[in-house]
């Protein structure tokens, strides 16, 4: 405004250079304080944040650093895959559309001019995370969760025994496991560990037919493979009891409703402790699952019920033995029965009762946790398999904060939770951020962030995806699936996602 004035004020008639504009205020002096001011509202330093991991933590961080530091701040979030969203994309399950429909909200953070994504750009290996560290304010580890935990019994490595991540990624098409070698045709019966909803995921999507998938956006892959499903029996096994099974009611009550299926419980072990009852009155959560449960157990098969799910609860796997014909290839599991014992603090143990029984199976999926990997430089708790933290601040060795490195997500807390948690880890590890704020280092947007990150990997001739790239992807995929009457039909491949965003986008800039 005040150089306005001064444009206004010099090309008065008559002028001179020293011409008061007002009690001791001259023309040379105006002009010397609105440079000052504008050095001072055209600052071209900012905060630059480098998130790694584009799944919904990532983009719950970005989206209140946005809103914490408003312009002040500029955004990289940057994913080793060319495809953002992380989990909602290769996580949930296909039959549950209605889920991914945050991504629409993800898609308008990532559309704002102060985010950039930085798709297919491995952090470990195309680039280091010290690296990234010297270029942003701060670095915000959100890369989720890419390993399992193991069952650690004898006969885990025999054919046909994966884990339910591994089969989940499958399904949905992820790049990275599209060629999994899945033959359900000669498979009849299989045996899921872990009573989780990720479990139910697997067995929902074993048990349903091929044609009520056919109009989700299930990997064409995979829904090739469930037309020639020879599966009839589904056992979901867990160590604990039924009250203490991390089912979400929604996920169950889904299940137990299928169409053509029947539920088996073994009425005996639906017989609540009474450490069982006082968790359900303290839990309506708790008693909402075993409810569902006991009636489904009760409930009469529905008419020309083909398939069936058995749920085995207060068994522990002990070792998983081979086919009679085939020694390479898992054809049984050997269970032990447990009793729940109470524990001096009011909570419950699974106990081993010497009883064991065999379970004919064909197929083993694991789904006892999913698992973070180690970063290079960053410590790590191999136990639980989490970044060692305080409030999202990565901390060093010492158990001192490690200045501009954070942490959110499932590489925070574990593989817990809903979608929507990840908003409310979100928001301690941004607070902690702008806690720190002032020990940041704010960097010139020319120096740091994204051209510096560019630079470098084009040097090491890494293609990068940003995300009107992604869009074109993007758009192909919805494409390829209207022709066949599904939502999307995914590239599993990512030699194909990048020659498709990269052909696209060159036309974009081109018109540009």
């Amino acid at each position: 405004m005040l150089q306005s004035l001064v444009r206004v004020l010099s090309r008065s008639k008559p002028y001179s250079p020293y011409l008061p504009i007002s009690r001791g205020v001259s023309l040379p002096f105006l002009r010397s304080a609105c440079s000052a001011v504008e050095d001072r509202t055209h600052d071209n330093t900012k905060y630059h944040f480098g998130v790694v991991g584009s799944g919904p933590a990532g983009f719950y961080t970005a989206n209140l650093l946005l809103k914490k530091f408003g312009q002040q701040a500029t955004i990289d979030i940057i994913d080793r895959l060319p495809t953002p969203f992380g989990l909602v994309r290769s996580g949930v399950a296909p039959d549950h559309q209605d889920t991914k429909n945050v991504i629409n909200q993800f898609t308008r953070i990532g559309q704002d001019e102060r985010v950039r994504f930085l798709g297919n750009v491995n952090v470990g290996q195309d680039i280091q995370l010290i690296e990234l560290r010297q270029i942003y304010s701060a670095v915000i580890l959100a890369y989720g969760a890419e390993s399992n935990r193991q069952l650690g019994v004898p006969g885990e490595d025999l054919r046909n025994v994966m884990s339910a991540r591994e089969f989940v990624w499958w399904f949905n098409g992820h790049p990275e496991y599209a060629k999994l070698p899945v033959d359900l045709s000669k498979v009849e019966e299989v045996t899921i560990f872990g009573l989780g909803n990720v479990a139910l995921d697997c067995a929902r999507i074993l048990l349903k037919t091929p044609e009520s998938l056919a109009s989700t956006d299930i990997a064409q892959h995979a829904l090739d493979a469930l037309k020639t499903s020879a599966v009839k029996k589904v056992h979901v096994v867990g160590r604990r009891g039924p009250v203490q099974a991390a089912f979400t009611a929604k996920e169950l009550r889904e299940i137990t409703k299928l169409e053509g299926v029947r539920i088996v419980i073994p009425e005996e072990q639906l017989n609540p402790t009474d450490v069982d009852m006082a968790e359900m009155k303290a839990s309506r959560i708790k008693k909402r699952v075993f409810d569902i449960l006991k009636g489904a157990a009760t409930a009469s098969p529905p008419e020309g019920a083909e398939r069936e799910l058995h749920l085995h609860f207060l068994r522990t796997p002990l070792e998983l033995l081979p086919r009679d014909e085939e020694r390479t290839t898992v054809g049984a599991v050997k269970l032990e029965a447990n009793v729940l014992q109470a524990k001096g603090d009011g909570s419950q143990q699974a106990v081993g009762t010497g009883e064991y029984e065999v379970l004919r199976v064909h197929m083993v999926l694991s789904s006892i946790g999913y698992k973070s990997k180690a970063v290079e430089g960053v410590a790590f708790d191999t136990a639980r398999g989490v970044v060692i933290h305080r409030a999202g601040r990565a901390l060093q060795a010492d158990g001192s904060p490690d200045p501009g490195l954070y942490v959110v997500g499932w590489a925070k807390r574990g593989p817990t939770g809903i979608i929507g948690t990840n908003l409310v880890d979100a928001e301690e590890t941004t607070s902690s951020i702008v806690e720190d704020s002032a020990a940041l280092t704010k960097v010139t947007v020319e120096s740091a962030g994204t051209p510096s990150l560019r630079e470098s990997l084009q040097d090491r001739n890494v293609q990068v995806v940003d995300f009107p790239a992604w869009q074109q992807i993007d758009a192909a995929e919805v494409q390829q699936g209207q022709n066949i009457g599904k939502p999307r039909e995914k590239f599993v491949d990512i030699q194909k996602m990048l020659e498709t965003g990269k052909l696209d986008h060159d036309k974009i800039m081109m018109k540009a």
